[in-house]
This record gives C-alpha cells, structure tokens and sequence, in this order.
C-alpha cells in the first residue's frame, strides 16, 4: 500500500475524478459539491456492494442521476438532462423515498443534512430530519 496516497498527500481519489465526471456530464459542476460529500457517496456506495467498488465507472454513473438532481433541482436537472432523465430520477427518488433505506433515499438524505439539495427538491419530496 501507498502510504502518501492513503493520507492523501498524492491528491485526490482517483474516484472522487470518476464522481466529478460523471455528475459533470449531467450538467452539475463538481466545485458544487464539497469534497465531503464526495467522500461520503463513495462510502456509501462502497457499503452498498459489500465493502468494495467493482467497477468505479459504472457506479458513479448509477448513483451520479440522484446526486446531480437533489444539488440542481428538478428545473435545473430538466435543462441539462431533458424531461425523460428527469422522469426516470424523480420515479427513482419517489420509490426510494417509499422504501426508505435504499443508496438512493441515503444520498437524497445527505444532500439534505449536507445542506447542498435545492429548496424545490425539498419541497417536490417532502423531505425533512426528524
């Protein structure tokens, strides 16, 4: 093991780069976002396939759609993605909304506790802490 790259010394994650690009190419500029949560998807997306990313590319680009959309809101999303990928996230959002522990409801949540998720959003979902 690198122990510069495991204290971060050599710079980014070279998944936090494939997370940047892909909620870039949804219209979303990844300086948005704070390296925390960046950090704390990757996580999550880890806990989610059992402790480890298989394949970092395809991962960021399932979980990318979420993200993009609770930071741009429904509006912003819609310009940059059209009304289909906008159907398909907010059908993805409601569903895990409904079943409440899915890594969709948790990104959703964490854009919430982040304070990074727009005000419509909020609103559109319902979404609150208890």
């Amino acid at each position: 093991m690198d122990i510069l790259g495991f204290f971060g010394i050599r710079g980014r994650a070279k998944e936090v780069y494939r997370l940047d690009g892909a909620v870039r190419a949804l219209g979303l500029e990844p300086k948005g976002i704070p390296d925390s949560v960046k950090l704390t998807v990757l996580r999550l997306l880890k806990d989610a396939e059992g402790g480890a990313i298989a394949d970092i590319d395809a991962s960021c680009e399932r979980i990318a759609p979420v993200l993009a959309y609770c930071v741009l809101g429904c509006d912003g999303f819609d310009r940059a993605n059209g009304s289909d990928a906008t159907a398909a996230v907010e059908t993805r959002l409601h569903h895990a909304i409904e079943n409440g522990e899915s890594l969709d409801a948790r990104i959703a949540m964490l854009t919430l506790l982040a304070n990074v998720i727009e005000q419509n959003v909020i609103e559109r979902f319902d979404l609150r802490l208890d």
